[in-house]
């Protein structure tokens, strides 16, 4: 009876797991599937005296183009709406570089660091250097009469 018992709740953790796996899958290929996404980590509301960044406080996403607008999703989230939301016009890029000490360790071996300012909070995108070309250009062609700060 006690051997039933553990293999009836062995399978049951085992379903769990791969059930939770189908679902990130799922989730992933949903926010992908109407297009323009690329992967991008965030660091939100960096202070702006950070000599030397110590690869603390960036969470691994996935960005999707919607109009004039960049949705941002963790990766490792059940969440069906974007976590941030950037908006195109108050995008202002101040400055581009690579990764820095342990930052090499917390991002993706290709990624550039953006620093960017959105609605007064400074924050960092980190993409490969093919994402950033699609979002500098993205960027760049802005509506006539929005302004576009791109450094």
């Amino acid at each position: 009876m006690e051997m039933v018992l553990a293999l009836l709740v062995s399978g049951i953790v085992v379903l769990l797991v791969v059930l939770g796996l189908f679902v990130f899958g799922l989730r992933r290929r949903l926010i992908q599937r109407s297009g323009g996404t690329f992967d991008c980590s965030l660091r939100w509301n960096v202070p702006e005296d950070d000599p030397e960044p110590l690869g603390k406080g960036w969470v691994y996403g996935v960005a999707r183009y919607n109009g004039d607008r960049i949705e941002w999703f963790r990766v490792f989230s059940y969440a069906p709406r974007p976590r941030r939301i950037l908006e195109r016009a108050s995008i202002e890029v101040q400055a581009r570089r690579t990764p820095q000490g342990e930052e090499e360790l917390a991002l993706l071996s290709d990624a550039v660091v953006l620093s960017c300012l959105h609605r007064g909070t400074h924050l960092e995108l980190a993409m490969s250097e093919d994402a950033l070309t699609g979002f500098l250009a993205w960027l760049e062609a802005a509506p006539p009469g929005q302004r576009v700060n791109v450094a």
